[in-house]
């Protein structure tokens, strides 16, 4: 079926085809078709672009899941259901964090007030911390390498890099979601061996 035939399904068709397939593309049509919606509610209570745009990957993720268990009745309705408990949860689990970075923040701004060596240290931090980035990026594969730089580096939204690189906008997404995933993996275990030595 081509993907101008697939359009013409309604959601609880494409649900259906989805369930009984695993097809994701069946999935990746009604993910387009609520991508507004999605960003949207994660938007109106996550009050973060960053946030938001992570968090409607993460419920796309969650919708591949979701889809086969659930017999779903209204679709949209459902699914703005699934994004409000998922940004609610991460909200909740968010305070906790919040509350804490801020207390870090406010006791490291303590300290740099008063100890100029730390302010050194600091810098020095961000430089190997730079360091570590550059040396993770020649590991991820070429698509996330590529689709990461023109992200985060040239600052294009998920559109141009599509546009740029001629991947489908899932694909992008994922390349994006998972090179982030790995750079912070590969960042953290660099950042522990050298707080061993």
């Amino acid at each position: 079926m081509h993907s101008a035939q697939l359009n013409t399904l309604d959601d609880l068709e494409l649900a259906a085809q989805y369930k009984q397939t695993s097809d994701s593309t069946f999935a990746g049509i009604l993910f387009q078709r609520y991508t507004h919606l999605i960003f949207g509610v994660c938007i109106k209570y996550l009050k973060d672009e960053d946030d938001a745009q992570d968090a409607s990957m993460q419920i796309f993720e969650k919708l591949l899941i979701d889809l086969k268990k659930h017999d779903i009745q209204q679709f949209k309705a459902w699914l703005h259901m699934v994004c409000k408990n998922y940004c609610l949860m991460q909200l909740r689990s968010g305070a906790s964090k919040l509350k804490r970075d801020k207390e870090m923040h406010k006791d490291f701004a303590g300290f740099m007030e008063s100890d100029h060596e730390l302010h050194l240290t600091v810098q020095n931090t961000k430089e190997v911390q730079l360091t570590h980035m550059e040396e993770c990026m020649k590991g991820l594969n070429e698509e996330q390498k590529l689709c990461i730089e023109l992200f985060f580096l040239q600052e294009k939204s998920y559109q141009e890099v599509t546009e740029t690189t001629c991947f489908t906008m899932n694909n992008v997404k994922s390349y994006i979601q998972n090179g982030k995933r790995n750079l912070k993996n590969c960042i953290e275990s660099r950042s522990g061996d050298l707080n061993k030595q």
